[in-house]
C-alpha cells in the first residue's frame, strides 16, 4: 500500500507542476528530428512547434464515464502509459488516413478523416481506442483496471484492438525477443484475407480517400504498425544504443518511442543533440464529449508549447519503438535502412532483422495474439518480464 501510495502521491504532484513555465526551444545548430522530419533550430523554429503542436497529445482526463460501468472516471496517477500507447497509435492512424506532412492549425475547420481518427481515442466505452478499451482489454492480460503497465503489455493490447478497427484496416506486429521476423510480416497481408472489401465502390472510395494506394495494395498490405519492445540495459540504458537509438527517430517510417523515466511514462517524438524530445501524458484535463456530427473541441488534443526535452541518458531502458509501413514498398525501404544501420561498427543494433523464425524462438502462433482471451494463460510468459521491472523502476 505504501509503495502504491508513494506513486500516486509522486504523479500527482507532477501533474499540479503542469502549468509551469515551458523551456524555450533550444538555439543550436544541431539538427532537430521530428519522426523522420529533419529541421533547423536556427531557421525553422516555427516548422519545429507545428510539426510537434500537430502530433495527438493524448494526457490524463478525469469526468469520463466509469470504466467497466462501476470503476474509475478518472486515469490519474495510472494511466499514462496508456495514454503514450494511444498517442504511438494515434500517429499511425494520422500517417494512415491524413499523411505525414499533415498539420492542425488551431481554430480551422477539420477534415471527416481527422474527426474520425480523434472519436477513435474520446474516453467512452464504444471508441477503438479509448482509456476504457485498453483497460479492459488488459484484464485480459492480467492487468486489473488501475494497474500500471509497460511498454510491451500496452503493445500488446493495442494489437488486439486493432483488429476492430475496420476503418483503419491495420495490422498492428509486436516483435518479441528483440527479433523481427520478415516471413511473418509478410504472413500478415493474407491473414485477414476473408474479411477484406473487395466491392468496387469500396476500392473506389479508399483510393479517393488515399491515392497513394492502387487496387493490389488495397487488396493485399494492410498498413503495417510494428512496434518493438525492448531493454537497452539493466537499470539504466547502456550507452552503446544510444546512437542507434536516435537513427530509429531519423527513418521516414519512424513512429517513435514509448518509455519513460523514474514515476513518468512518455511519448517520445525525436531529439536534438544529446536530449530527446517527448510529449508528456502527466497533465490532467476534464474529458470531452462529442457535439453533433462527432465534432467536438480539439484544442487539448494538441500540445501548444514548446516540446519537452529530457537527457538521452535519463530514459529508463524499457522502451517499445515504433513504425509504421503503409505499403510493402514502405516496409521493404525500412528492412534495408535496418540492414544498412546493422552494417555500421559504431552502431549497437538494438533488435534482430531475420528473414525467417529462429528454431531458438517460440513457435508464431503462440505469441499472435487473437481478439479472443481464450489463450491468456498460455500468452502470459510472454509478456516480457522488463514490465515488471519497468514498475519497480519507477516507483
Amino acid at each position: 500500500t505504501f509503495v502504491i501510495l508513494s506513486f500516486l502521491t509522486s504523479t500527482l504532484t507532477y501533474d499540479t507542476l503542469r502549468f509551469g513555465e515551458f523551456e524555450d526551444f533550444p538555439e543550436t545548430t544541431e539538427p532537430v528530428w521530428i519522426l523522420g522530419n529533419e529541421y533547423s533550430a536556427l531557421t525553422e523554429k516555427e516548422e519545429i512547434l507545428s510539426d510537434v503542436t500537430s502530433r495527438l497529445w493524448f494526457t490524463y482526463r478525469k469526468s469520463f464515464p466509469p470504466i467497466g460501468g462501476t470503476g474509475p472516471t478518472s486515469d490519474t496517477g495510472w494511466g499514462c502509459m496508456l495514454r503514450c500507447g494511444q498517442m504511438i497509435l494515434g500517429q499511425a492512424l494520422m500517417c494512415r488516413h491524413l499523411g505525414r506532412d499533415w498539420r492542425w492549425v488551431r481554430g480551422q475547420k477539420q477534415r471527416q478523416e481527422y474527426i474520425s481518427i480523434l472519436n477513435a481515442f474520446i474516453d467512452k466505452k464504444d471508441s477503438y481506442y479509448s482509456i476504457h478499451q485498453i483497460a479492459q482489454m488488459g484484464v485480459g492480460e492480467g492487468k486489473p483496471i488501475g494497474q500500471w503497465y509497460g511498454p510491451n503489455t500496452v503493445a500488446q493490447v493495442l494489437k488486439k484492438l486493432a483488429v476492430f478497427d475496420t476503418w483503419s484496416r491495420l495490422v498492428v506486429h509486436v516483435a518479441m525477443d528483440n527479433t523481427v521476423v520478415i516471413e511473418e510480416i509478410s504472413d500478415l497481408k493474407f491473414s485477414h484475407k476473408g474479411n477484406l472489401n473487395t466491392d468496387p465502390l469500396f476500392l473506389s472510395t479508399e483510393r479517393l480517400c488515399m491515392p497513394w494506394l492502387d487496387k493490389a495494395e488495397v487488396a493485399l498490405w494492410k498498413p503495417l504498425v510494428l512496434l518493438i519492445p525492448l531493454r537497452l540495459g539493466l537499470s539504466d540504458i547502456n550507452g552503446a544504443y544510444i546512437e542507434t537509438l536516435k537513427k530509429c527517430f531519423m527513418l521516414p517510417q519512424s513512429l517513435g518511442v514509448i518509455g519513460g523515466k523514474p514515476n513518468s511514462a512518455h511519448y517520445f517524438i525525436g531529439y536534438v543533440g544529446g536530449e530527446l524530445i517527448y510529449l508528456d501524458p502527466h497533465t490532467t484535463q476534464t474529458a470531452v464529449e462529442p457535439c453533433e456530427h462527432g465534432q467536438f473541441p480539439d484544442d487539448t488534443y494538441h500540445c501548444q508549447h514548446p516540446p519537452c526535452r529530457m537527457h538521452i541518458c535519463e530514459l529508463d531502458p524499457s522502451i517499445a519503438v515504433g513504425f509504421f509501413c503503409r505499403t510493402e514498398d514502405e516496409f521493404d525501404d525500412w528492412c534495408m535502412r535496418i540492414r544498412r544501420l546493422s552494417c555500421n561498427k559504431d552502431n549497437l543494433p538494438m533488435f534482430e532483422l531475420v528473414d525467417s523464425q529462429p528454431s531458438h524462438l517460440v513457435g508464431v502462433d503462440a505469441i499472435n495474439l487473437t481478439p479472443d482471451f481464450s489463450d491468456s494463460e498460455r500468452l502470459e510468459r510472454f509478456f516480457d518480464s522488463e514490465d515488471e521491472e519497468f514498475e519497480i523502476l519507477s516507483l
